[in-house]
């Protein structure tokens, strides 16, 4: 996959040509509440907004949230808004999420699981678009898991299961989909508070290049990160809702083309 800065013309035709079922759109951390420590969400409200009515304009085949679509975990206020907002979305433009560790906890819990299983549906699975195949995790089972350690290792071998039923079936284009990026730049890099855990992390790692995984997209850091580990690229993807470190609320969009994967993340104020 590259990243690469797309002339309007050239995205459009990307679109055209596509037919919708080859592009996706990426956002991460609409995180309902986090601008001013869940006082209110009005500034995420607007943003979230904007998101789904520019999915709306661009109509990609499908559109995945990576994680921590609230900042409080089971608060029902934040919850409702995001569904409220997310309702919006065209009935023709798939919806799938991921949960963060403001949905779950940093270490979740049966209990905490069991909430978000119960408001925002399942948080592991599979799903299929056209030449795509989604896998989509739950990465607060591969970090943080230390309460829950029967659902991380439940969540693990369905991943080995799913990614040799994805190679027998001849899946060219498997993308993985989570909220902390297994790494930011190095696949060796020291763990940290943005990142899975080594001794986790080179388990995973061994699975997608066995199963040859394409990608991962990801989100957490609220700003854009790229790495590589051979021929997996790790991407990870800066925040609908509030950024750090200068970095600019945005969402990404990704096109599966006869040459590879091609993704751009775009600011709010430099969509095509």
């Amino acid at each position: 996959m590259t990243n690469r800065t797309w002339p309007v013309a050239l995205l459009c035709l990307a679109f055209a040509t596509s037919l919708g079922a080859q592009t996706f759109l990426q956002m991460s951390d609409p995180q309902f509440g986090m601008y001013t420590k869940d006082q209110d969400f009005v500034h995420e409200t607007a943003n979230f907004e904007f998101a789904i009515a520019t999915a709306n304009r661009l109509r990609p085949a499908f559109l995945v949230v990576t994680g921590d679509l609230i900042n409080k975990a089971a608060d029902p206020a934040q919850a409702a808004e995001f569904h409220r907002i997310a309702a919006k979305l065209d009935p023709s433009i798939k919806l799938y999420q991921a949960p963060g560790n403001h949905d779950v906890g940093n270490e979740p819990t049966a209990a905490s699981l069991a909430s978000y299983r119960q408001g925002f549906g399942r948080d592991y699975y599979t799903f299929q678009s056209g030449k795509i195949t989604g896998i989509v995790l739950n990465s607060n089972l591969e970090k943080g898991a230390e309460k829950v350690p029967e659902e991380a290792a439940k969540m693990e071998a369905w991943f080995r299961e799913e990614l040799m039923r994805a190679r027998q079936a001849g899946a060219e284009n498997i993308i993985v989909f989570q909220h902390i990026p297994f790494f930011l730049k190095d696949a060796k890099e020291e763990d940290q508070y943005f990142n899975i855990p080594r001794p986790v992390r080179e388990r995973y790692l061994k699975l997608m290049h066995e199963a040859g995984v394409r990608g991962v997209f990801a989100g957490h850091l609220h700003e854009n990160a790229l790495g590589r580990d051979g021929e997996l690229e790790m991407v990870t993807t800066g925040p609908v809702g509030m950024p750090l470190n200068g970095a600019k609320s945005g969402l990404r969009v990704i096109t599966l083309t006869s040459a590879g994967i091609i993704h751009k993340f775009y600011d709010f104020g430099d969509l095509p």
